[in-house]
């Protein structure tokens, strides 16, 4: 039977949209899209906050500056100010790469000074990296597992896993993270567009009861697992909604 949802009444509940996966150009040079430019695209698309998740590895420009974080900073700050001009909400992520593989990671509930202390710290690992910097306030997911390149990361060191990476140019090959996720018991699942490209917007995105206002609210939102997956227009249940 149906576990406790009811359609469409719960869905109704479900007002804000979110974006948990996009980047920004020139600090992800892999971008098309401006900082001002990807707020404009979020109202045009009806979301009310997007989580910026710029690439934060060796082989990125922005490593080469003087100062590499105030590098990284900066199409954050530029959104961020036009966020409030057009009342969405934007917070601060990183999309981190190690020194051993390929292999893409989401980190949520960061700041700068998280930032300065990780710019050094790239050549950790993942095991190490988790085993150092895991927090009741932070979540570290493996961002599309099953894409080409990636090697699936030790389960104990994630606190969950992107399993709906919706970039239409690759094939992350979501069913079977879905799958792979349940199998594995991660208490967090997400959902993103991966927005690099115009036109590409509104492919993903997180419905949710309340809107976070920084990445702790974030943080403790997607550990309540209290949200809804909306993939191309339409809902779905991120944990599932059946039992036997």
């Amino acid at each position: 039977m149906i576990q406790n949802f009811q359609y469409p009444e719960d869905l109704s509940a479900y007002r804000y949209k979110l974006e948990l996966h996009a980047h920004t150009s020139p600090c992800s040079p892999c971008s098309e899209i401006p900082p001002r430019d990807l707020i404009r695209l979020m109202e045009e698309q009806h979301y009310d906050a997007v989580v910026l998740t710029n690439h934060f590895y060796q082989d990125s420009p922005v490593m080469q500056a003087e100062d590499p974080v105030a590098a990284y900073l900066e199409d954050y700050a530029i959104a961020k100010e036009e966020g409030e001009k057009r009342g969405i909400q934007v917070l601060l992520g990183a999309e981190y790469r190690f020194w051993e593989n390929w292999n893409d990671y989401l980190v949520y509930g960061i700041e700068e000074a998280f930032l300065r202390e990780t710019v050094n710290r790239l050549d950790l690992g993942i095991e190490a990296f988790y085993r150092e910097y895991h927090s009741p306030s932070r979540l570290i997911l493996q961002a599309h597992p099953f894409r080409n390149g990636m090697t699936l990361a030790p389960p104990c060191c994630l606190d969950g896993m992107e399993t709906m990476n919706m970039h239409p140019n690759h094939n992350s090959r979501v069913a079977r993270a879905a799958l792979y996720a349940r199998e594995t018991g991660f208490s967090v699942v997400t959902a993103g567009t991966d927005l690099h490209h115009p036109g590409h917007e509104g492919s993903a995105a997180l419905r949710t009861r309340s809107l976070p206002r920084d990445g702790r609210q974030l943080v403790e939102l997607l550990r309540s697992r209290d949200y809804l997956f909306e993939i191309g227009g339409c809902p779905m249940l991120p944990f599932g909604g059946w039992e036997k």
